[in-house]
């Protein structure tokens, strides 16, 4: 579902925030990349997300190889991914239907489609009954299940999660986490970039940890030590 084939990221001069990276995600895996700041963690994502383009070697993500994808591909290469951030990124001023409903409108998706599948996503992380809350009502908790169900909503092959739980406490982030984690059993590939070695060490899941650009270590049921 992803590939990284010997990347390299640099933006000038000093250390490449990737360096001669080699990552590869089957279908369904669930994956942390750990590190510190600094570690090349963010590049990632965005080079994952077209928002930015390598130095040098190949990406391939759900089939798509990411050097020289036309400019009007990305947005519908786009859709294949969901994407929650530490911040949420909600719109202040509309509700939590709305603002769910509102990745399905930019597809225009017809309204019928966006009725039936708005309150199933919203369901699916556990806030049936908020759907009039606007996102000041709401709990840091209750907006990043917000922020979830709008990654969710067009049905993405791959969940691309960047500190989901840098702004929540830790019980919260154990649910966000276990949240995650039942998408994932529904068949999503997910990978989430964190620094919060709790969680990891909770999970048991794969990890890969980066420091400087360059990957350290990729162990299938690994822990968050130093690097």
């Amino acid at each position: 579902m992803i590939d990284l084939i010997d990347v390299t990221k640099s933006y000038g001069k000093g250390l490449p925030a990737l360096n001669h990276a080699n990552i590869h995600v089957d279908k369904g895996e669930f994956v942390f990349v750990v590190g510190s700041s600094g570690s090349g963690k963010s590049t990632l994502i965005k080079l994952l997300l077209k928002e930015i383009d390598s130095t040098s070697g190949k990406i391939i993500v759900s089939g798509e190889q990411l050097e020289g994808m036309k400019h009007a591909r990305i947005p519908k290469f786009r859709r294949k991914l969901g994407v929650v951030f530490q911040d949420f990124r909600l719109l202040r001023d509309r509700n939590v239907y709305e603002n769910v409903a509102f990745a399905q409108h930019v597809l225009n998706r017809p309204n019928r489609v966006i009725k039936k599948r708005v309150p199933e996503v919203l369901t699916e992380v556990g806030l049936a009954g908020k759907y009039k809350s606007m996102p000041d009502e709401l709990s840091g908790g209750e907006q990043q299940r917000v922020a979830l169900a709008r990654a969710l909503v067009n049905r993405p092959e791959i969940l691309l999660a960047d500190e989901p739980t840098g702004n929540l406490d830790p019980k919260t982030s154990v649910e966000i986490m276990k949240l995650i984690e039942q998408i994932n059993n529904r068949g999503t590939t997910v990978l989430v970039v964190t620094h919060n070695r709790e969680i990891v060490n909770y999970m048991r899941k794969r990890v890969i940890m980066m420091n400087q650009g360059v990957i350290l270590s990729d162990e299938r049921e690994g822990g968050y030590r130093e690097a």
